[in-house]
């Protein structure tokens, strides 16, 4: 059973994969890092949230987060947290994401990983450990992403204005106020936004919200009160909003933090 242990002790196995299983109390963070291997991570409950120079990334639960070899990155929980690893060798599985993504966890590889911790590291490549893990090889190809990262610009001005923007979200933030304060046309903000996030600026607003959002739904607060407070009319916009992105209500976030 290959759990709550460190992957520094295993990085270096002659495997293509390596599956870990670890437990994390709230709040639990882990400092600024990178690893030889590709990391997916699938949060069994609790929400994680990772940052990189880039971006932020909020996995809920049930979903699962790429991080591409050698990208540095921090982590933190959010609730208690139950994490499973799956350490990639990317000479062994191509085609996977050059970048950081939040993705969906299919029924079969959910199953697939569960499975694949209780394993030894140093499984038997010939027997069944070598094909559970050979076949999470041909799903990990599959893997689907979900609009939840908040890329942010390389631009110093805008990225400021971005900053600035989570330090308090709010849904009445506009493109002429954000042009405006930038000393932009609006054509040039939307058009320069979009090179520096690939995002517009609506469904990069939507997405810091959310990101806001997560982990004061965790922490307990009441749906209406955040989202009167990010600006949505009534709480059943921004349940809507929740459900389109995560598919199940925001209340069911707390119901999955433990």
């Amino acid at each position: 059973m290959v759990r709550n242990i460190r992957i520094e002790d295993y990085i270096d196995a002659p495997r293509p994969l390596i599956a870990l299983g670890n437990d994390y109390r709230d709040g639990h963070f882990v400092e600024p890092h990178h690893h030889s291997r590709g990391q997916l991570l699938y949060g069994y409950s609790g929400v994680v949230m990772v940052t990189t120079p880039t971006g932020t990334f909020v996995m809920p639960p049930q979903r699962g987060m790429w991080i591409p070899a050698g990208v540095i990155h921090s982590v933190r929980m959010l609730g208690a947290v139950t994490i499973r690893s799956l350490y990639v060798d990317p000479r062994c599985v191509e085609g996977m994401p050059e970048h950081c993504q939040v993705v969906e966890i299919t029924p079969l590889l959910r199953q697939l990983v569960t499975e694949a911790v209780d394993i030894s590291v140093e499984y038997d490549v010939s027997g069944r450990d070598g094909a559970l893990m050979a076949l999470i090889a041909h799903e990990l190809v599959r893997l689907q992403p979900l609009p939840l990262s908040l890329p942010l610009p390389a631009d110093q001005a805008l990225a400021k204005r971005c900053r600035a923007f989570l330090m308090s979200p709010t849904t009445h933030d506009t493109i002429d106020a954000w042009s405006q304060s930038l000393n932009m046309s609006r054509r040039a903000f939307t058009r320069l936004f979009r090179q520096e996030t690939g995002l517009s600026f609506v469904e990069w607003k939507q997405q810091a919200c959310l990101v806001a959002a997560l982990p004061r739904l965790v922490a307990g607060d009441p749906v209406t009160a955040i989202a009167l407070d990010l600006g949505y009319k009534n709480p059943a916009a921004f349940t809507s909003m929740f459900k389109r992105s995560f598919g199940y209500s925001p209340r069911e976030i707390r119901r999955d933090r433990t």
